[in-house]
């Protein structure tokens, strides 16, 4: 399991980037040097009456500057209190946290949907297969996607067809006839069972990485966990924490 340290961060860098879609650059000592794609941090709010840190997942990793990315969306008053951050100011933060992608060999579909996005970039750097890219937005207020063409061909879907198809990513995947031998997916529960079972019909290995609300981010409080075909060791049950098993499972793996 990676270790986790709880440090003092910097901002380096921040910027709506969407409407309500927020990058952010962080100075990290040791978290960068052992994060992996896939992972999440904790970021934990100034004000003291949020006690629990916001999980938030990592985006790109630069180990060479000691930096993190994260992108988020604001949500709630913790979102909110960081989007009003500054280059220089401190946060404190808890990570990595969490299982990461697998690099597997093979063709590759990476799919992202919402902000679930975000995470799957570090991922699209990292994998060195042939690979195809589909990221699905609401509507023409797209990010990231320029990033992603970096890494390999993508397509677009859009809830209103107003870029690329209208319609789901799994709507992208079947009418262009995209094939892979891998799938590496992060986003709403939706997609994510609609990818599963897909998988499951085509015979592909699929790899999810579970959104869920969280309060710990360490596994110790068991609120965020998803059945699954295993016994968890913690609890003795077919659980498993999405915080410290997950998020990243592998579908066949997973009851959702």
């Amino acid at each position: 399991m990676t270790q986790k340290f709880k440090e003092e961060a910097v901002i380096i860098r921040q910027e709506e980037i969407a409407p309500d879609i927020y990058s952010m650059w962080l100075h990290t000592d040791q978290i960068a040097q052992e994060a992996q794609a896939g992972q999440f941090i904790g970021v934990y709010c100034r004000d003291g009456s949020r006690i629990l840190p916001r999980p938030i997942s990592i985006c790109e990793i630069d180990k060479e500057d000691q930096a993190v990315r994260i992108v988020y969306r604001v949500a709630g008053k913790g979102t909110d209190e960081f989007s009003y951050m500054r280059t220089g100011m401190p946060l404190y933060v808890i990570g990595p946290l969490g299982t990461g992608f697998p690099k597997k060999p093979g063709k590759a579909l990476m799919i992202g949907g919402g902000i679930g996005i975000p995470p799957m970039l570090q991922v699209a750097k990292e994998l060195a297969a042939d690979k195809e890219i589909v990221l699905g937005y609401r509507n023409r207020q797209l990010f990231l996607s320029d990033r992603f063409e970096l890494c390999g061909k993508v397509h677009i879907a859009t809830e209103d067809g107003s870029v690329g198809t209208k319609g789901t990513v799994l709507d992208v995947i079947q009418s262009k006839q995209l094939r892979a031998e891998v799938i590496y997916a992060c986003g709403p529960m939706p997609m994510l069972k609609a990818l599963k079972q897909y998988a499951a019909q085509q015979g592909i290995e699929c790899w999810i990485s579970l959104e869920e609300r969280m309060a710990c981010g360490v596994g110790a409080c068991l609120g965020c966990v998803c059945r699954t075909t295993h016994k968890d060791a913690h609890s003795h049950v077919h659980n498993q924490r999405i915080c410290t098993e997950g998020p990243v499972f592998d579908a066949r793996e997973v009851d959702i």
